[in-house]
């Protein structure tokens, strides 16, 4: 068996030589598996799958992330599901094991886990060219990224994804290593939650250099940006959060992309 094919279970797969049908069941991979030429092989996606729009319109939906429609899925008889350790639920994924043939489950939580999710995918739907392809685009983005991160004042940031009540990130989250690679370094520095609810008044939150209010997954908006710089005296930044948060081939642009609204935001 090949090396280096385990999943965030330990779980070791072997590339597949039939047909696949696959099922993703979160957005990233849908995206990600696209983007490896395996558009043809999908047979079934998330409502919150959207990105390429065009080809998933004809691409079944089986449900949310959370909450799957385990009945549909077995309907498409699919050889695959890839799925995430945080964003699906355990129990429902443990379900579809019991009769889909190969289950890959991944678990990002740095970017440059990115690397090994393109070999794990590639290698397995024998598409090591398409995820080669993209190793190279993602190195040559993260040099780019790294070089005007360099030149530039590191900031601390506060990243609200949540409000009523009002939640953030922690360190130990891809949103927030993400960022620290563009030279954001996100508040609380350390924190026993990886999605810490948190006051305005709060000794960490008044550290904050700049407030980054992204798009998703609470979808904050002009009025709510007002609301916040009565709260804060920081800057407030509106950010992507599709950027920030997708990982797999989205890291790419979205390196791009942080590396430009950095240089805005110093400007």
């Amino acid at each position: 068996m090949p090396q280096n094919l385990a999943d965030a279970l330990g779980v070791e797969h072997s590339p597949y030589l039939g047909e696949p049908r696959i099922i993703s069941l979160v957005p990233s991979l849908t995206e990600l598996i696209c983007d490896l030429g395996l558009s043809a092989d999908l047979v079934g996606r998330t409502g919150f799958c959207v990105h390429p729009r065009e080809i998933l319109r004809s691409i079944a939906k089986v449900g949310g992330t959370k909450d799957v429609n385990v009945a549909r899925v077995r309907e498409l008889s699919p050889t695959h599901l890839i799925a995430d350790k945080d964003e699906n639920t355990r129990e429902q994924v443990t379900a579809m094991m019991d009769f889909v043939p190969h289950v890959i489950v991944v678990n990002p939580r740095r970017l440059n886990d990115n690397l090994g999710l393109y070999h794990l995918l590639g290698a397995v739907f024998l598409r090591d060219v398409a995820a080669a392809l993209l190793t190279e685009r993602f190195e040559q983005a993260r040099t780019a990224l790294t070089a005007t991160v360099s030149a530039l004042p590191r900031e601390r940031v506060l990243y609200p994804i949540w409000r009523e009540p009002w939640m953030t990130v922690s360190r130990d989250t891809y949103i927030a290593d993400m960022l620290a690679a563009a030279g954001w370094d996100t508040l609380p520095a350390d924190s026993a939650n990886r999605f810490p609810i948190f006051e305005w008044n709060s000794i960490n939150v008044a550290a904050a250099q700049r407030i980054l209010l992204p798009s998703e997954p609470f979808v904050f908006t002009d009025q709510h940006a007002e609301e916040i710089k009565a709260l804060s005296n920081a800057p407030v930044t509106r950010i992507d959060g599709e950027m920030v948060s997708w990982y797999g081939s989205r890291a790419i642009p979205a390196m791009t992309y942080l590396a430009e609204l950095r240089q805005r935001c110093c400007n």
